[in-house]
C-alpha cells in the first residue's frame, strides 16, 4: 500500500459551532463540551472569538471560558481576533494562536467587518506589531475564498493578492474558507494548486462548510493537492452569521471516518469524537448535521437475517 500522509484536524465547534446558535449556551456547558473535545486527541482547538459582545452575543463569555477550560500539554488554543482590543484579551487569557478575520470580497467584508478587504488588511498592521511583542502566534484566514454569496466566484488573483499581503506581514499559515459551501473539487484543486505554487512557504489549510453536500469531496480534492490541515466541527455545527444560507462545517466525525476509510490517518479517536457529537446532539438537536450520527460507521454491521429463504431469480 502506498504510504499516505496523515492529516491534522483543528476542532472549531467551540467557536464556529457555538456562534451559529442563537439561544444562549451556558458557559459551563461550553466548557464541558470543549473539555470533551480536548480528550479526543486534537492538537489544536479553536476555542472562541474575541469579538465585541454586541457582534456575536453567544461568545461574550470568551474570557471566562478560557480561564476555566482545562489545559492539556500539547493542545494549542486558537481564537479569532478582529482587532488589537481582541488580541489583548486573547493574550491576557493565554491563547496560543490568534487567527485574523478577513473576507475575500468587499461585499462580505463590509457585512462582516464593516470595512473593505483592503481596509481590513491595513487594520491588521498594529495588531501584528502588538502580537510580535508577545508570545502569541498569528495565522491568517480568507473567508468566502471559493465563492461569495454577494459577488459570486472569487478570482484566484484576488486570493493571491491577499496571500501576498499576509506574506508581507510574516504570516506563514493561511486558512482558505468555503464559508457558504460554494466550492467544488475542480475549484478547490485549481485554487489550491495555484496558491501553493505561488506561496510555497505558506502552510494552507481548508475550512469547509457542507452547505451543498460537497465538503468531503472538497476535502479529498484538497488532500490530493497537498493540503493536510483541515478545520472541522463536532456534530457539524457552524455557520457564518453574515453569509445568507451558510450551514454547518463538515462534521469532525464524518471527516475522520471518511479519511480513515481511505487509509489516511488523523491520529484522533473517532469513537470519542462520536461520543462528544452525541452529547452535543442531546443538547442542541436542531443544530447537528452529521452523517455518522444518522448512519453510523461502515464497521457498524447489522446482524444477518435469520430464517430467510433464498429467492430464485
Amino acid at each position: 500500500m502506498v504510504n499516505k500522509q496523515a492529516v491534522i484536524l483543528t476542532e472549531v465547534c467551540p467557536r464556529d459551532g457555538f456562534q451559529s446558535i442563537s439561544e444562549w449556551i451556558p458557559t459551563e456547558t461550553k466548557i464541558d463540551i470543549t473539555n470533551r473535545l480536548i480528550d479526543c486527541g486534537y492538537k489544536q482547538i479553536e476555542v472562541t472569538s474575541f469579538v465585541h459582545p454586541k457582534a456575536i452575543p453567544q461568545l461574550k463569555d470568551a474570557d471566562e471560558l478560557l480561564k476555566q477550560v482545562k489545559r492539556v500539554k500539547g493542545v494549542k488554543f486558537r481564537a479569532l481576533v478582529p482587532n488589537v482590543r481582541g488580541l489583548e484579551r486573547a493574550i491576557a487569557v493565554g491563547v496560543d494562536k490568534a487567527k485574523l478575520m478577513l473576507s475575500a470580497s468587499d461585499s462580505h467584508s463590509l457585512s462582516n467587518a464593516n470595512c473593505t478587504t483592503e481596509e481590513a488588511l491595513q487594520n491588521f498592521e498594529p495588531l501584528i506589531v502588538r502580537a510580535k511583542q508577545s508570545d502569541i502566534a498569528i495565522s491568517g484566514s480568507i473567508s468566502v475564498a471559493f465563492g461569495c454569496p454577494y459577488e459570486g466566484d472569487i478570482p484566484v488573483e484576488r486570493l493571491a493578492m491577499i496571500c501576498e499581503r499576509y506574506r508581507s506581514f510574516g504570516i506563514t499559515e493561511v486558512s482558505l474558507a468555503d464559508t457558504t459551501g460554494m466550492a467544488n473539487p475542480t475549484k478547490i484543486k485549481r485554487n489550491v494548486r495555484a496558491l501553493r505554487e505561488l506561496f510555497p512557504e505558506i502552510t494552507f489549510s481548508l475550512h469547509l462548510h457542507n452547505t451543498r453536500g460537497m465538503a468531503f469531496a472538497n476535502a479529498v480534492a484538497g488532500y490530493e493537492e497537498g493540503i493536510i490541515h483541515f478545520d472541522s466541527s463536532a456534530g457539524g455545527l457552524g455557520g457564518c452569521p453574515y453569509a445568507p444560507g451558510a450551514s454547518g462545517n463538515i462534521a469532525s466525525e464524518d471527516l475522520i471516518h471518511g479519511f480513515g476509510e481511505m487509509g489516511i490517518e488523523t491520529n484522533l479517536s473517532l469513537d470519542q469524537v462520536l461520543e462528544a457529537a452525541k452529547y452535543i446532539q442531546q443538547l442542541l438537536p436542531q443544530a447537528v448535521d452529521s452523517f455518522l450520527l444518522k448512519a453510523g460507521k461502515c464497521s457498524d454491521l447489522s446482524a444477518s437475517p435469520k430464517g430467510q429463504k433464498k429467492v430464485e431469480v
